[in-house]
């Protein structure tokens, strides 16, 4: 983790006024063969092609003289639902890592981004967790946020309005304790100006079943996504836990209970413990894992995933250049969201969709999604869940 503070730099384009945050409560957290199977663009199917070798940087399309290739970057989201998540590019920002999106308007062109994908926002306001919240780690950092946020109403009155402005679509990250909870939320949501879609953060306590989480119950996951879908058009994007043996199943049932796309990873589970005190660290014990550190494992996820659904898979972990990307999009990605590594430079998604584009251009590639599977086995491989350490 690098440090580095925000550099100001210019205000947002939107089509609006530009706005400060009207909030100043909310914590600004911080910090083998390709395989053929069709993948959804905006024009239509597109068969992937083998990726060609990475080799230097290449130079701006533009600076390529008139035959240089046009790329068109954008990606549908919601595929069975078309034009209603349609971005202009592949690179979203994470949840939790870039508030309500107007906290970063002094800093970088926001509508330059594909996504936004706001603060985790509940039924109700919260307070969050006990601090200490946050530390960081080789390789990345534990947060114990809890979840804190002003609840959905407050969110509709004060940034739906804003984001209605805005070119850039804003997807409302989602969280509750039942499915009541993520209904009620979603439900008030539905329609509002602004919302382009919804993720949903199951990776949280379902009280109804003792606690554990919706994320790593095939049987809760199918059940929250089902009763979500039911209760609203808007395209929903459902993000995957890591901490199960296999998440294959619980993929399949969350597209089949409607999931217009999946997120893939939410932080792995862990603690710090304080030297000072041979105490944990955190207020809460335990803290979500995130950045470069969960790479591998977020890689080894989405790999498995796109064996088995046929929805979008957006990619999240660890992302911090555009190799990271062009791992994912192998792996059977149509998208990545940046998110720890916007706190030591918040540039880093703008820089990695030049850098992509620039990519495609240099090697005669009209849009990045002829990359996408390119690392995906022609038939599903067995699950990580048997035999990682040991082969037969």
């Amino acid at each position: 983790m690098g440090g580095g503070g925000l550099r100001h730099k210019r205000s947002v384009v939107t089509s609006g006024p530009r706005a400060r945050d009207p909030y100043a409560g909310t914590p600004r957290l911080g910090v083998r063969a390709p395989r053929t199977k069709p993948v959804a663009t905006p024009a239509g199917p597109s068969t992937v092609v083998p990726v060609p070798a990475r080799g230097p940087a290449p130079a701006d399309a533009a600076a390529r003289g008139p035959d240089a290739v046009a790329v068109d970057l954008s990606v549908d989201l919601a595929p069975k639902r078309p034009g209603k998540l349609l971005l202009r590019n592949p690179v979203l920002v994470a949840s939790g890592t870039f508030g309500y999106g107007i906290e970063y308007g002094e800093v970088l062109d926001v509508e330059r981004l594909g996504a936004i994908c706001c603060k985790g926002t509940t039924l109700k306001p919260r307070a969050g967790n006990p601090p200490p919240r946050v530390t960081e780690t080789p390789g990345g950092m534990l947060n114990s946020i809890g979840l804190q946020n002003p609840g959905v109403d407050a969110v509709i009155e004060r940034y739906a309005p804003l984001w209605a402005g805005w070119q850039v679509p804003v997807i409302v990250n989602v969280a509750g304790e039942s499915i009541d909870d993520y209904v009620g939320v979603v439900r008030k949501l539905d329609g509002v100006p602004g919302v382009a879609g919804i993720e949903l953060n199951i990776s949280c306590p379902n009280v109804g079943k003792g606690g554990l989480q919706f994320a790593v119950d095939r049987e809760a996951a199918a059940a929250v996504t089902a009763a979500v879908r039911r209760a609203t058009d808007l395209p929903l994007l459902v993000k995957l836990s890591p901490n199960v043996a296999d998440i294959r199943p619980i993929a399949r049932a969350i597209e089949d209970a409607g999931a217009d796309a999946i997120t893939a990873i939410n932080t792995l589970s862990g603690i710090a413990i304080d030297r000072s005190t041979r105490k944990p660290l955190l207020g809460n014990v335990y803290g979500g894992l995130s950045g470069p550190a969960i790479r591998p494992v977020a890689l080894r996820i989405v790999y498995e995933v796109a064996q088995v659904v046929d929805i979008p898979i957006v990619a999240i972990g660890g992302v911090t250049a555009l190799d990271d990307v062009l791992d994912y999009l192998a792996a059977g990605a149509v998208a990545v969201q940046v998110g720890t590594a916007i706190f030591a430079d918040p540039e880093v998604p703008l820089r990695i969709v030049d850098e992509l584009r620039a990519y495609c251009a240099a090697r005669g590639l009209a849009s990045h999604l002829p990359l996408v599977g390119s690392a995906l086995p022609a038939r599903p491989n067995r699950p990580s869940s048997k035999g990682v350490e040991y082969r037969p």
